[in-house]
């Protein structure tokens, strides 16, 4: 009986033995296929945190390119269009245009911005219209001319030709 008694506790020792094995082994497997899955993660997270200074500026310099473009979200689409359209009609005016009409129109919405579109009617000389139409772009928020329509009166005598001129424009404000 004594030996059948440790034949048994030794088979016994065996299966154990086994069992926890199998059981180290697909941890082990499990772990290492966790860790592949994980490590592409991990490398990409580590390069986001390398490039953070390049991400900053980057930022930096989006930001200051959409202050360029568009007025900010802080202020009032009522006070964007009031502004855009006292800009724009001090650079007609001092291209030399006269203008005799102006228009803040409602407000659209477009991809993250309200385009606030600007009417402007007036009458000048060819030059001065080209004049405004270079300096027009510069200005920061940006104007962006959408289109104009020109009608030409004919000259008496020496007189320079007249144009009579309808003229759409729109700025951005941001909404984010």
């Amino acid at each position: 009986m004594g030996n059948r008694s440790a034949l048994a506790l030794a088979l016994g020792l065996l299966l154990f033995a086994a069992g926890a094995s199998s059981y180290v082994i697909s941890k082990h497997v499990w772990a290492r296929d966790r860790l592949a899955e994980l490590e592409p993660r991990y490398a990409r997270l580590v390069g986001l945190g390398e490039s953070g200074p390049r991400l900053d500026a980057a930022l930096v310099e989006r930001r200051a390119f959409l202050s360029r473009r568009a007025y900010p979200v802080s202020q009032d689409v009522a006070q964007a269009g009031s502004d855009a359209l006292q800009r724009a009609r001090e650079t007609f005016a001092r291209a030399g245009l006269n203008v005799t009409s102006t228009q803040v129109l409602p407000p659209k919405e477009a991809e993250g911005f309200d385009r606030i579109p600007l009417l402007f009617v007036m009458d000048g000389d060819l030059t001065a219209l080209q004049s405004a139409l270079v300096v027009l772009p510069t200005q920061s928020p940006e104007v962006f001319i959408e289109s104009f329509k020109v009608q030409s009166n004919m000259p008496t005598g020496d007189a320079p030709q007249k144009l009579n001129l309808q003229v759409n424009l729109f700025v951005l404000r941001s909404r984010k």
